[in-house]
């Protein structure tokens, strides 16, 4: 039997196992797609018991999930008030010849969010989110200036991940 992914397993008898375990990704596939994967879903405990996903910008870098958002609003509320996250992230879906369904891999990702409190620390991972989004030549370094004194930058410490190939068929 495949195993599923894994990073920094922790309480590993909380997380159900995949059901489809034939369909099981590595943690090498995992990794790759949130490498190069452009946007991911964060899902948290929203207000009045509902939940709360959104799309964000990010960096997959040492096996942390890095995002940054304003100090204030709704998102940093729910995290603030329970740091537990689900992270969800696809690859570019892919149609093999003759196929009309389209190929895939999904990656979910259970994690705690914390932010980011060392200064150089947090204008270093926004310099790498800028240069993986913002587009040759922007001048990141005037946006820097700018918006860096704003941005919460937020850590996502993986407490378990797991893959899943998908045929949409």
């Amino acid at each position: 039997m495949p195993t599923v992914c894994s990073i920094e397993l922790i309480h590993e008898m909380e997380f159900r196992p995949l059901r489809r375990f034939k369909q099981a990704a590595s943690s090498q596939e995992c990794e790759t797609v949130l490498a190069s994967a452009q946007r991911g879903i964060l899902a948290v405990h929203g207000e009045n018991g509902y939940p709360y996903g959104f799309p964000v910008n990010f960096l997959f870098q040492d096996g942390k999930i890095y995002f940054h958002c304003a100090k204030t609003g709704h998102k940093t509320d729910a995290m603030r008030a329970d740091g537990k996250v689900c992270f969800t992230v696809l690859s570019e879906p892919v149609r093999n010849p003759g196929e009309w369904w389209n190929c895939f891999t999904s990656v979910i990702c259970f994690g705690r969010v914390s932010e980011v409190t060392d200064e150089n620390e947090k204008d270093r991972l926004l310099r790498q989110i800028g240069a993986k989004y913002f587009p040759e030549g922007y001048d990141l370094e005037e946006d820097m200036v700018k918006n860096a004194r704003n941005a919460l930058i937020v850590e996502i410490t993986v407490d378990h991940m797991s893959g899943k190939h998908v045929r949409e068929k």
